[in-house]
């Protein structure tokens, strides 16, 4: 089962063109099952993949006290696996397909006020990481950026005369996506502070967003965005994510077509972005305001 897994995580990249970090957390949820079934590095035979085991180690996620979308997305990952198994005549059947599905609670993407946030973004400034942290966060907010998709930038990858700038999302799908006035002037001056450095830089791979290391990392990103953004979140904890979601609501506030914002998030579905219909408060009151007889 550990060379099945092996060819089951090569297909995934190969072929469904799934991202690193999913493979990394399909990997980390299937071994910790096999772990089960045998000693750390131990030869499992496809015979000890069973829905016992499986039941057993889904429980274990349950007394470990996970949120229902990390169990969710272990079931996910051992149902994808298991399939694949079928597939190549490993399994007979797939021991995971009566396994229940964690009920997900549904939660509304958490937005940021738009007057709140142009001043906190147009605020940062009088420290020697500020030209970098508004460069970061003023493309993140103009472009609805994910957070892997913000760090992966390139300097190549934005058109400075044109606005916009290629993205490469998940599944290593690429879209192009406008960029604001306001985020390449900030882009601009940043660049302009970091010349010297980034001439001497031999390992960046031409990153457009440099820590001491080079190409800047998902963690700092999470870190600037909580220093420079807290008080906006009114002192509580927010996300890179949470500028995507401002992006998506406060265009929409403003009359965006839906469809247009699904192309610019990057989303497949319409679906995913129908969610921005019940977060868009604007909307709402500018709606109820125009239809009902005693606004």
């Amino acid at each position: 089962m550990r060379e099945a897994l092996e060819r089951f995580l090569g297909e995934l990249s190969a072929q469904r063109r799934v991202s690193p970090h999913t493979c990394a957390a399909y990997r980390r949820d299937i071994e910790a099952v096999l772990e089960r079934a045998g000693a750390r590095g131990a030869a499992v035979p496809p015979s000890a993949w069973t829905t016992e085991l499986l039941g057993r180690a889904q429980r274990g996620l349950w007394s470990r006290r996970l949120a229902p979308a990390s169990v969710a997305r272990a079931l996910a990952a051992w149902r994808s696996f298991s399939r694949f198994c079928v597939r190549r005549g490993i399994l007979a059947v797939d021991p995971s397909a009566t396994l229940p599905f964690p009920r997900l609670p549904r939660r509304l993407p958490r937005t940021l006020p738009s007057g709140a946030l142009n001043a906190a973004l147009d605020a940062i400034a009088g420290d020697a990481a500020a030209p970098r942290d508004r460069a970061l966060l003023e493309l993140a907010y103009s472009s609805g950026l994910r957070l892997s998709e913000l760090v992966g930038v390139d300097l190549g990858d934005l058109d400075r005369g044109a606005h916009v700038l290629r993205v490469r999302g998940k599944g290593r799908r690429e879209r192009i996506v406008p960029v604001g006035d306001t985020a390449l002037a900030a882009i601009d001056r940043y660049l302009e502070v970091t010349r010297r450095a980034r001439a001497a830089a031999v390992r960046d791979g031409g990153a457009l967003f440099l820590g001491p290391r080079g190409r800047l990392s998902g963690r700092t990103v999470q870190r600037v965005v909580r220093r420079r953004l807290a008080q906006v979140a009114g002192g509580l904890g927010v996300t890179p994510h949470a500028l995507r979601h401002s992006f998506a609501s406060h265009l929409l506030d403003r009359g965006a077509d839906l469809r247009a914002i699904q192309e610019l998030l990057g989303h497949q579905s319409l679906a995913t972005t129908q969610v921005y219909t019940h977060v868009s408060r604007g909307r709402l009151r500018k709606a109820y305001a125009q239809a009902h007889p005693r606004a």
